[in-house]
């Protein structure tokens, strides 16, 4: 084989090893690449249900008594039902995280180093049996050389051996010992020649192993190694995708969930909720009544109240205006009473039933731990030796004075819902005018007519006695339904006493315009009940104010007479 196109080949064999190392390494940093491409994408999820989690805490109803007032709302239950949903939908790309870590990233990441390990041992196999068929390589061609080199020299002793033969003065015994060194050298040049197929025979048997086995062996293992590589590559990118594709299902669930509760909604049911949870249970004010400004206003005297003392300094009547029992603000809404009665009647009647209630549950309680108590004592008595019955009596003697307190509690919390229900407006005599207040059945209200007056309980009530009835038929101009309590009373005259009054119920006196009194407390009166419910005192010349006709008795005067 000529010498230059071995090398030419090896030349070429180096160079396609060269490029194969280049490649497969560039194959196994691709690995690398799409393994950490996966982490990251794996992290992402981790870090968006974390997010998820944290927005869905953040909005979940805080345990108060607002959130659990709120919860009462469909829609409101609709949106704790979507983050609770939505919790679950975060769930789900974390299982997307965990099955990318568990699936991809750690197998790859072991595979990584099989694959290194597999290039390395592979490259290694090239590199030795390329340093063995150039170490085939250089033996033969030193044999080569040997054999040209002893060729030459056999040459040479052979003519020296005939120049010495030729030569008549030559001694016999030089020319023996020339012959023998020509003999010498012809049998180590056949010697190397010898040697020389012989290396040849064998160089040419591992160059064709070389060539055509173990090389082509070798290539063939980097294949196999780089379509494994491929073929893992892509599993991965299916894995990847179907890992989304399993929680689709569940996703899908929590999606419905939400739509489901979003569809849950009822508006009107929520309205209804407003209204049960406002409506006061006052009877709204009747007509106003044209007011002609054009004839002198004089009222006139009903059977029951003073005439000429009176009419020179009452009160325009054009500054007493309707008073929308809706929109009266309680002063003393953060706190009140035991019995509830700074609230409107309907509320007033909720938060009694709901007392009640909790009284009753409580009562129960109570009963069952007696119950079982007496059935340990019971045991007890049988069974001496299992405890003392004696020990059992403190306890069920505490049972018992609780009882009678919660039962006490009942009567009175019975006795003021009895009160308050005996007194609200009938239902029959009402009808729903509007989303949010109940107005009277009845069209044509008198506009004088009784303005739910507040009883001793605090409770508001329709009652009219007949006394106001006379009023409302005898007096000709119209006046209001209520008093105008937001009026002030500085920039009016001093209003002249018609008589006295005694408190016969305590009265606080929360809205505007009202006064608060004591049980027994005598007042002056400086303007009557108009048929509204309600009398105008005074305690002294700075306090004044309105007063619940049912809850004073007044004492007019024949004659009245200046404060």
């Amino acid at each position: 084989m000529d010498k230059v196109e071995t090398l030419l080949k090896e030349q070429q064999l180096k160079d396609q090893f060269d490029n194969l190392e280049k490649h497969t390494q560039w194959g196994i940093e691709f690995v690398e690449k799409y393994t950490k491409f996966v982490k990251e994408r794996s992290e992402i999820e981790l870090n968006y249900a974390k997010q998820i989690r944290n927005l869905s805490k953040k909005y979940q109803p805080k345990k108060n008594s607002r959130e659990e007032e709120e919860s009462k709302y469909t829609f409101c239950r609709a949106f704790l039902i979507t983050l609770n949903e939505l919790n679950d939908y975060a769930g789900q790309h974390e299982v997307i995280a965990e099955n990318l870590t568990a699936q991809i990233i750690t197998e790859l990441s072991r595979y990584l180093q099989e694959l290194k390990t597999e290039r390395k041992s592979h490259f290694h196999d090239g590199r030795k049996a390329q340093q063995q068929i150039e170490s085939s390589w250089k033996q033969l061609e030193s044999s080569k050389r040997r054999f040209e080199r002893d060729c030459k020299e056999a040459d040479r002793a052979q003519q020296y051996f005939e120049k010495m033969d030729a030569d008549i003065n030559v001694t016999k015994a030089d020319v023996e010992k020339a012959r023998q060194q020509a003999h010498m050298r012809h049998q180590m040049a056949s010697d190397s020649k010898n040697d020389y197929s012989s290396y040849l025979q064998k160089f040419n048997q591992e160059q064709n192993d070389h060539y055509y086995t173990i090389i082509p062996n070798i290539f063939q293992k980097l294949q196999d190694m780089e379509e494994r590589r491929i073929e893992r590559i892509g599993s991965s990118m299916k894995t990847f995708a179907d890992l989304d594709r399993q929680v689709l299902p569940i996703v899908g669930k929590c999606l419905d969930g939400m739509t489901k509760a979003a569809e849950s909604i009822e508006p009107k049911t929520d309205s209804k909720q407003v209204v049960e949870s406002y409506k006061s249970g006052f009877e709204p004010p009747g007509d106003v009544e044209f007011e002609d400004y054009g004839q002198p206003m004089k009222r006139t005297a009903s059977d029951t109240s003073l005439s000429s003392p009176r009419e020179g300094k009452e009160k325009p009547v054009g500054r007493t205006k309707g008073k929308l029992w809706p929109f009266i603000k309680n002063k003393n809404k953060g706190s009140g009473p035991e019995d509830f009665s700074h609230l409107p009647p309907e509320q007033r009647r909720k938060k009694l039933q709901g007392k009640l209630d909790e009284l009753n549950k409580d009562i129960q309680k109570e009963m069952d731990q007696r119950d079982a108590l007496t059935k340990m004592k019971d045991v007890y008595v049988k069974n001496p030796q299992m405890g003392d019955p004696a020990s059992v009596d403190p306890r069920l003697l505490e049972i018992s004075q609780n009882i009678e307190k919660l039962q006490f509690e009942v009567q009175k919390f019975e006795g003021w819902l009895a009160e308050v229900e005996e007194r609200m407006p009938s239902k029959s005599d009402t009808q729903r005018r509007s989303g949010l207040y109940e107005t009277q059945n009845s069209t044509t209200v008198s506009n004088n007519c009784a303005q739910d007056r507040e009883s001793p309980d605090g409770s508001y009530t329709e009652e009219q006695n007949s006394e106001t009835q006379v009023k409302a038929n005898t007096h000709p101009v119209p006046t209001s339904t209520t008093p105008e309590f937001d009026d002030e009373f500085d920039d009016e005259e001093t209003l002249p006493t018609i008589g006295t009054c005694k408190a016969l119920y305590p009265f606080e006196g929360h809205n505007e315009g009202t006064i608060s009194v004591a049980e027994g407390e005598l007042l002056y009166v400086i303007e009557e009940d108009k048929g509204d419910g309600w009398t105008r005192v005074r305690r002294n010349e700075d306090e004044e104010g309105y007063v619940p006709t049912s809850y004073v008795e007044v004492f007019l005067e024949t004659n009245a007479k200046d404060s």
